[in-house]
């Protein structure tokens, strides 16, 4: 299994399509920040990512810093810093006036439909909640915002049908049309992600650029398919074919720590995967993720969580789960 792959396994997401919105030209759209929606959109959820996917039509993305970003029918957009951003027909029109989030937000998906009645363009908005760690490791380096089009490639066409037959299906009674959307803006954003890391971009730094990378790609792969492995910088350049300090300046300069640092970061997310999915004993888990003493492991994950594994399972056990999604209606 590869690094993307064991990484999005172990470490739980939670997703939801919010919006199914059609806009016609001329208009302007404000979406507040991630962190001003997280309450209403995900209350428990210590990160939660935005994206957009344009399904028909085209529009503008303009950022705070004055950056404007065109997309087009196909394209999926995401916003790893989590920015409030306008999108709009062309540049620099008036937003159409606020509303308040829980009014917008009250049922989900939510229809919008905004504009001067010229020239119409789709747009489906959802989010993916997930583990603040994750998200740093997902989608550090990334650009904001970061765009891929998933039209016309090889297998996306039931990704957009599926799509399309969920947000028909919002409105109906017959029952798990929240959990299929649910779903499906996980796929999609997986999907992202996926086809992001494939892009040739020689500039790109992050996590993603690393998993892509012959040298960086092959030792990540090795690590997070045996965590519990005595890993060494030595034994880690032998696997992907390289020197010791090839490989350590590589990974260094892509991923923005050391092999061995890494290490014990993936480790730890392994572990509170654990701590939270399973009642195994300390020393089980300890011992899955490379400790050969509870000791060791406890100073590891103190270090890393700011409190020892049993006190943060206790913890974790006793918090609320997040809230459900709304019932879907029209």
């Amino acid at each position: 299994m590869d690094a993307l792959s064991q990484t999005l396994s172990v470490v739980r997401m939670t997703g939801a399509i919010f919006i199914n919105a059609r806009f016609t030209a001329p208009w302007c759209y404000r979406s507040p920040s991630a962190a001003s929606a997280a309450s209403i959109l995900e209350p428990n959820a210590e990160r939660i990512v935005i994206f957009h996917f344009i399904t028909d039509g085209e529009c503008f993305v303009e950022m705070p810093d004055g950056s404007i970003t065109h997309l087009r029918a196909g394209d999926v957009v995401i916003f790893p810093g989590g920015e409030a951003h306008r999108m709009s027909s062309q540049p620099g029109l008036a937003a159409a006036p606020a509303r308040k989030l829980e009014d917008v937000l009250a049922r989900r998906p939510r229809r919008l439909s905004y504009g001067g009645g010229g020239a119409a363009t789709r747009v489906v908005c959802g989010y993916m909640a997930c583990d603040e760690r994750l998200a740093r490791m997902l989608l550090g380096g990334l650009p904001s915002p970061t765009r891929v089009n998933v039209r016309g490639l090889r297998g996306s066409s039931w990704l957009e049908s599926s799509l399309d037959y969920a947000m028909q299906e919002a409105g109906s009674p017959r029952p798990g049309g929240h959990v299929v959307l649910s779903k499906l803006a996980e796929v999609l954003f997986i999907e992202v992600l996926r086809l992001f890391s494939q892009e040739s971009r020689p500039a790109q730094r992050g996590w993603l650029a690393g998993v892509s990378d012959r040298l960086v790609g092959a030792a990540l792969k090795a690590m997070h398919a045996q965590p519990a492995h005595p890993w060494t910088i030595e034994n880690l350049a032998r696997h992907a074919g390289t020197s010791r300090s090839v490989l350590a300046e590589r990974f260094q300069e892509l991923v923005g720590t050391a092999p061995m640092q890494y290490l014990t970061q993936w480790r730890m997310l392994l572990a509170a995967s654990l701590l939270s999915r399973s009642q195994a004993p300390l020393s089980s888990i300890a011992e899955q993720v490379g400790y050969q003493t509870d000791t060791a492991f406890s100073r590891a994950f103190r270090r890393e969580y700011g409190a020892p594994p049993a006190t943060w399972r206790r913890r974790r056990a006793g918090s609320p789960p997040a809230l459900a999604p709304d019932p879907i209606s029209r």
